[in-house]
């Protein structure tokens, strides 16, 4: 069976990047970091390859950190494995609003 990988590339980060194709709702996947350690995943949904998973539940408002940095809050309750992407992720950069 083809190992489903993500990785997590930094301490701070709550989210992962899969690099595997064909997650769809249930796959598990393989979630590894920098240290070695692993962890495996249900992701809830279906997630392109590039894009991401939450590692823990993110409340509302809380920041999502990807790469160590904030790249934006959760709009809604996000659960651990689920996809976290523009539709439930605002963008805190550039807005010109905040």
């Amino acid at each position: 069976m083809e190992r489903k990988l993500a990785l997590k590339v930094d301490d701070l980060d709550n989210v992962a990047t899969l690099f595997a194709n064909d997650i769809t709702d249930g796959t598990t996947v393989e979630v590894r970091d920098k240290k070695g350690h692993t962890e495996e995943i249900v992701v809830h949904g279906d997630v392109p390859y590039g894009h991401k998973i939450a590692l823990c539940d993110i409340a509302k408002g809380e920041k999502i950190m990807k790469y160590g940095e904030c790249i934006g809050a959760a709009s809604q309750p996000i659960h651990k494995g689920d996809y976290v992407h523009i539709h439930n992720l605002d963008a805190l950069r550039g807005r010109g609003d905040l």
